[in-house]
């Protein structure tokens, strides 16, 4: 549910009546995991997802049911221990079932959602008819743009959208703006360099994304980075940039294992050419690397599951929602 913050305040804040259909258990397997969540208004818009569709009408039927009288509903979607579908719902695709509990949402959790809209980590414990319920989500991982053209820009859209929560620095205020980056958290003017330096809470969830194409800019910036505790350190440019500018870094007192931490040139090999292409690619070699995962097709013989579990818990403070 904390996944949907950005969707469920504004609803909130209109005085929407909301319910909420979390995942508490999966037997066998399932497209989702324990704590996925789709929440419901009762014009039957729906927020979120608890499988890949296949059980997604069923949960609407019990969020809509709660949203009626108010209060907490259990129960199994998907396919019985015997292999036969539960009355209530569709089977899931993947032969497995979900467990879930369905309950009203009130103003309780908004500290939480608040949290997690601002890309903090957030904790909420739901009582529900004595039973507790525990929702956490990390701080969303850092993605730091360093300038902040066209390039930025489509970097900015799809980095806010996998997730991230994003801040754009850039020397020129005429270009680092929050009309063109409406998606970052932050938006900076300052050369990137000075910007770098000045951070105390980048860590090995954050990532560095150079992309000032200007070597007076990204050189000390890329000598800053190449030296924090930073998880991944990336540069946009031609081989032949790259290159000089390896070698200018190394000028500047760069050692050869600073430079062996830099991704450039930037992204992945997908083929693509435009902005927004290359800024999948970015956001899928920062994913990769994060993951140490070597992005290989999914078919191309790999065995055993698909997904490597759930991401880590944060500490953050918590909230106690309890049910009507």
């Amino acid at each position: 549910m904390l996944d949907l913050a950005a969707d469920l305040v504004p609803l909130m804040d209109a005085g929407v009546p909301l319910a909420a259909v979390t995942v508490t258990a999966v037997v066998r397997s399932a497209p989702r995991g324990v704590g996925a969540t789709l929440v419901v208004t009762r014009d039957a818009r729906v927020i979120g997802s608890i499988s890949g569709g296949c059980v997604e009408n069923d949960a609407v039927m019990l969020g809509l049911d709660v949203l009626r009288t108010g209060s907490v509903r259990r129960a199994r979607f998907g396919f019985t221990d015997d292999g036969i579908v539960t009355p209530i719902a569709a089977g899931l695709a993947c032969g497995g079932a979900v467990d879930v509990v369905a309950y009203p949402l009130d103003d309780g959790i908004r500290p939480a959602l608040d949290a997690a809209r601002a890309g903090r980590g957030a904790r909420v414990r739901l009582e529900l008819d004595g039973e507790p319920l525990v929702l956490e989500r990390p701080a969303a991982p850092r993605l730091i743009i360093l300038g902040a053209g066209e390039h930025a820009a489509a970097l900015c859209r799809l980095g806010a959208a996998a997730g991230f929560a994003v801040t754009v620095c850039d020397d020129w205020a005429l270009l680092a703006t929050r009309e063109r980056f409406p998606d970052a958290v932050e938006v900076v003017v300052a050369a990137p360099h000075d910007f770098l330096a000045s951070l105390d809470d980048a860590d090995e969830r954050t990532a560095v994304c150079v992309l000032t194409h200007d070597e007076r800019l990204d050189v000390p910036a890329l000598r800053t980075a190449l030296r924090m505790p930073v998880g991944f350190v990336g540069a946009m440019g031609a081989r032949a940039t790259v290159a000089r500018r390896a070698h200018l870094l190394r000028g500047v007192g760069v050692t050869d294992a600073e430079l062996a931490r830099l991704h450039s040139p930037l992204g992945l090999d997908l083929g693509g050419a435009t902005a927004e292409e290359t800024a999948l690619s970015v956001i899928a070699e920062i994913v990769s690397s994060r993951n140490a995962a070597d992005a290989r097709p999914l078919s191309e013989g790999l065995t055993g599951r698909l997904h490597r579990g759930d991401a880590s818990q944060a500490d953050a403070g918590s909230c106690a929602v309890r049910s009507a």
